[in-house]
């Protein structure tokens, strides 16, 4: 089993900066996927971004892209996601979640371990 826990989350003004943390643990973290999924009230969790265990190539929903970044921290097991220039539709849980060395990352369905997820508000 591999727990995540995630950190950070908050209430942040729109265009403000937002750093979360999602810190792994039981597992080999440098052979995980990691992504970040964010689930709205009422609507289906969405991807995010996702950073690939062994060449470290991302990539980013479409509505984030050049305002997130995720990178990860092997010695520390910890995954980030930079939240940068934030919108009010950017307001969300946010979840970590770690698939043992898939190529994949932009469906639920790719990974196998899931954060209790941390509360994202953005004020307009």
């Amino acid at each position: 089993q591999m727990q995540l826990a995630e950190s950070g989350g908050g209430l942040v003004q729109a265009g403000g900066s937002l750093r979360l943390s999602c810190a792994a643990s039981g597992r080999i973290f440098s052979s995980y996927t990691m992504g970040w999924f964010r689930q709205a009230p009422g609507k289906e969790r969405e991807f995010v971004t996702g950073i690939r265990w062994n060449d470290y190539n991302t990539d980013y929903a479409d509505s984030v892209k050049g305002r997130f970044t995720i990178f990860r921290d092997n010695a520390k097991n910890t995954v980030y996601l930079q939240m940068n220039s934030v919108r009010p539709e950017d307001t969300a849980v946010y979840y970590c979640a770690a698939g043992y060395k898939h190529y994949n990352f932009r469906s639920p369905g790719d990974f196998s371990y899931w954060g209790q997820g941390t509360q994202v508000t953005v004020s307009s």
